[in-house]
């Protein structure tokens, strides 16, 4: 930290008109050299940031950022005006309230997400079918004659939606649906 002072102080000491002797190799006059500490940019810890404190400078640079783009007339000064007392009104939420995932209920209705499989919901299926019955779980369907691999198998039983199996489908906020296979289109 101290280095990167010491870089930028050199930069604006050497780029200071008035040091003229400096590029000289010379010392340079007393009353050019500031001396400042490098704590002195780092705010005080005790210092005590609320929320309203940082509102306050929120609304004062958006003060001045609009007021620095042109000159503003007495009605835009009015407006400006109400719209940082409109803002400086708004309630600040301290705290967001937990949420307890639910299960939404409905009578075989599919609430969430499309009324058939997604390609990802399909690929899982399959997937978790045809390792069962790889692993010699037996199938729920007579098995055709042209089906060569549990893969095939289970793409047919996934076709005939005789699977025993729940989709549970979850939204960001928590709230799940369970789904049962033969209620999909």
């Amino acid at each position: 930290m101290l280095g990167l002072y010491n870089g930028i102080f050199d930069i604006i000491y050497l780029s200071d008109s008035k040091n003229e002797n400096i590029s000289k190799g010379q010392d340079p006059p007393k009353e050019i050299v500031e001396e400042k500490s490098p704590d002195s940019e780092i705010p005080d810890p005790e210092e005590d940031f609320t929320a309203d404190t940082s509102l306050l400078k929120a609304i004062e640079n958006y003060r001045k950022i609009i007021e620095s783009t042109k000159e503003l007339s007495e009605k835009e000064m009015q407006d400006l005006d109400k719209i940082c007392d409109e803002i400086r009104e708004r309630e600040i939420i301290d705290k967001d309230h937990e949420h307890t995932p639910e299960e939404l209920e409905s009578e075989n209705k599919i609430l969430m997400g499309p009324p058939t499989l997604t390609r990802f919901e399909k690929a899982r299926i399959m997937g978790a079918r045809a390792l069962q019955l790889s692993l010699g779980a037996p199938p729920f369907i007579d098995i055709p004659k042209n089906a060569t691999t549990s893969l095939q198998i289970a793409m047919e039983e996934l076709d005939q939606r005789v699977i025993p199996i729940t989709i549970r489908r979850v939204q960001p906020n928590g709230d799940f649906q369970n789904i049962p296979l033969f209620n999909f289109e």
